[in-house]
């Protein structure tokens, strides 16, 4: 309607008014709509309106007014940015040809080159951009029915589509894309085709013809080059094009079934999908290698710099609007998209591949501790959102590990109770099936990104800390006096308590873990390492504590199950003393992290070091700081949600305060914290010689307390006769956790 007219206008037949109009609009009006010039209103409005204001109804707000779009801005104004508006019109103006070119060699080299940009415009958008501005910006996506003349595209757009379509799918089950939100938003685009197996089937067939041509033009005998006719004019340049066709076509196919095998139910599609995956792999390393000849055979050269160019020619693809559906990208405004580099793009599915088989080389194993140690090292490599996927469906799948072992028999074996306790009654108490549902968050939620992880672990603990409160008292209203005794006849005392042990044990590795993914996202200033590290103590001795128990516990069942009885008491006490090696590799943490706190403690003590700020503290923030930003607020701000949990019980800022108030130069060095470390970490070697990731995890902790060792005796022996001779601080080196300190002269 248009707001300028008359009352007697707007009561005119729309169809009347039609004709009259002087706009003529790009998008056709309908017989329920009228294009009307509301310019008219727009100047009168820019003459009164002042700076600040705009145009509003009476129920508009301020949440309207944050989700309000400015017109004419590109940033914000989808239509502003939009050269068509709508594919039918790109496709009038020649955007997306079909045949490419008349010229069968131009006709492959832009076939060529549209491949290599799709494979851009795919790492891109798995990078968390929008499907509909990166692989969907190609014409041809998004009207496969023109690419029918063209074997060889039509058959690479028809797996592009099922291969986004299998992704969204894996991403949207695992719902990790809450990450971010745009990378399952499909905007109604063309993602469903003719099926999986149809596209297969094209795919193979367009790939055997290849290969006949191939063949053809390697024989030595002009009759069998006579038998089919060539993919395009020069018969030199054949073979070249063959092969880079044929590569690219191969990645495609394979790729597709590896993501088809890791979605086999129980991990059964593993080893079939580790198979295609190196010849994935194998695909890509010919692509990169075909760069070569497509720039020898690009006109003019290639004058795009490497780091820029989205296709291994350097030509610009044809067929390809960035904004073209930036208009259905609501409700978020258009985004400005750089594209990965060809060169990245490549990189990326290289990474992607290896971080998948990574998951396939897994065994399944049964043990919660044995898959939490796999995946802490899967993470490391920081893999991106569509390897998190999978794992976490491999990991879970209907309320199962793996799909397969339920998870009160998860909850038993991680507890170290028999097999059979699996099977008891109590896993049908309300409290033992939220245990269960707690441990398959924590599964998802160890697979999400670093910062999601670390944030979400961190709110967990107070539900298992609710979980073991729930449990204890649930089972002692329930049993009375039964739990407190050691003489239980039906076993429920005992796997209660096992339970419970192993409850506080988890609950502690969650805290260890949250306080560790901390340093990984730089979130403690060097200031602070003292005071994390002092909490990491903490946690780490009462890690320890739980662990041997639960493994006592364990050691002791097994042996009465055995039939085995204790003949003397002198047995007993070896018994005593011999401590795990999981429980001895976590003294060898806690000595590490004693001394770090011990140094940096009499550093800021006896030398006024380690008082520096945040980086993202302004100097106006400085000046507050004095009166209100405090050493307090800081423990309370890294140790909030532990505190909540209260993990561990009776630690407080207070008693972080006291205890390192006494830190001097002085008193540090003996016993040496750093040395029993190393020691430690030495002796642990045979015990994990089978363990590949414990000794290289051993070895980083030893390198870091042998060279902490040499620093705290320089900067004891130095500090207390020139203590302003030194300048120490602590450096990532060995461990991407346990700082190491570099003394310098000052």
């Amino acid at each position: 309607m248009d707001w300028n007219s008359t009352p007697a206008e707007q009561a005119e037949p729309p169809m009347s008014r039609r004709s009259s109009l002087p706009l003529s609009s790009t998008i056709p009006a309908s017989p329920n709509t009228v294009w009307v010039d509301a310019t008219p209103l727009l100047q009168a409005a820019c003459t009164d309106l002042l700076d600040g204001e705009l145009i509003h109804g009476e129920n508009f707000n301020l949440f309207a007014a944050m989700s309000a779009l400015e017109i004419m801005d590109p940033k914000m104004d989808s239509g502003m940015i939009c050269k068509y508006y709508s594919v039918d019109e790109a496709i009038e103006d020649g955007v997306g040809p079909v045949p490419i070119s008349f010229d069968r060699t131009t006709d492959v080299q832009c076939t060529l080159d549209i491949m290599d940009h799709l494979l851009a415009c795919e790492a891109t958008w798995h990078k968390g951009h929008s499907l509909a501005q990166t692989v969907f910006s190609c014409i041809y996506l998004l009207r496969p029915e023109r690419t029918v003349p063209s074997p060889i595209l039509h058959s690479y757009c028809k797996i592009i589509r099922a291969t986004c379509k299998a992704i969204v799918s894996v991403v949207s089950d695992a719902r990790t894309h809450e990450e971010e939100d745009l990378f399952t938003m499909a905007y109604g685009l063309p993602l469903d085709g003719d099926g999986d197996e149809k596209s297969l089937s094209l795919l193979n067939a367009v790939e055997e013809n290849l290969c006949r041509q191939l063949r053809a033009c390697k024989a030595q005998s002009s009759r069998r080059k006579q038998d089919m006719e060539p993919l395009q004019s020069d018969i030199d340049m054949e073979e070249g094009y063959c092969k880079a066709l044929l590569c690219r076509l191969r990645f495609r196919k394979h790729f597709f079934h590896v993501l088809a095998c890791m979605r086999r139910p129980q991990g059964k599609g593993l080893e079939l999908a580790r198979k295609h995956i190196a010849s994935s792999i194998s695909e890509l390393e010919c692509i990169r290698k075909s760069a070569d000849f497509l720039i020898s055979t690009a006109s003019g050269g290639c004058s795009i710099g490497i780091e820029d160019r989205t296709t291994a020619s350097g030509r610009k693809p044809i067929g390809f609007d960035a904004s073209l559906n930036s208009r259905v990208s609501a409700p978020a405004p258009p985004r400005s998209i750089k594209m990965l580099s060809w060169n990245k793009a490549i990189e990326y599915f290289e990474k992607l591949l290896r971080d998948l088989d990574f998951i396939c080389s897994y065994s399944l194993d049964p043990s919660l501790e044995v898959l939490l140690r796999f995946v802490t090292q899967f993470q490391s490599s920081r893999p991106d959102l569509v390897a998190r996927s999978h794992l976490q469906l491999l990991l879970v799948q209907e309320g199962r590990l793996y799909g397969r072992d339920p998870m009160f028999a998860v909850i038993t074996r991680a507890a170290g109770l028999p097999e059979t306790t699996k099977n008891h009654d109590i896993q049908r108490y309300e409290s033992v099936m939220q245990l269960g549902q707690l441990v398959i968050n924590m599964l998802k939620i160890v697979c999400t990104n670093t910062a999601w992880q670390r944030r979400k672990l961190g709110k967990s603990l107070q539900d298992w800390r609710v979980i073991y409160v729930q449990l204890e008292l649930a089972f002692t209203n329930k049993f009375g006096e039964v739990l407190a005794t050691s003489n239980d006849e039906n076993g429920v005392a005992r796997v209660v308590k096992q339970i419970l042990i192993w409850l506080e044990e988890q609950a502690y590795w969650i805290a260890f873990r949250f306080l560790m993914l901390g340093f990984e996202l730089e979130l403690y200033s060097p200031s602070e390492f003292f005071m994390v590290y002092w909490y990491l103590y903490a946690v780490l001795v009462k890690l320890a504590e739980k662990t041997d128990s639960r493994m006592e516990i364990t050691e002791i069942t097994a042996a009465k199950r055995k039939g085995k009885k204790r003949k003397d008491s002198s047995k007993d006490v070896g018994r005593e003393t011999r401590i795990p090696p999981a429980v001895r590799f976590l003294q060898c943490q806690i000595h590490l992290v004693e001394g770090l706190t011990l140094l940096q403690a009499a550093l800021r003590n006896e030398m006024a070091a380690l008082h520096s700020l945040t980086p993202f503290n302004s100097e106006q923030e400085v000046k507050v700081s004095i009166f209100s930003l405090t050493i307090n607020h800081i423990f309370l701000q890294h140790f909030e949600l532990l505190q909540k949990a209260c993990i561990p019980e009776q630690i407080t800022y207070h008693s972080f305060k006291e205890s390192t108030s006494y830190a001097r130069f002085s008193n540090i060095a003996t016993p040496n914290c750093f040395q029993q470390a190393q020691k430690l970490a030495k002796e642990l070697r045979s015990s994990f010689s089978n363990d590949h990731d414990r000794l290289a995890e051993l070895r980083r902790l030893e390198q870091v307390a042998e060279h902490n060792s040499v620093a705290m005796n320089v900067i004891c022996q130095l500090g207390a006769v020139e203590p302003n001779s030194l300048k120490v601080s602590f450096e990532f080196i060995h461990h991407p956790c346990y700082a190491t300190a570099v003394v310098r002269r000052a």
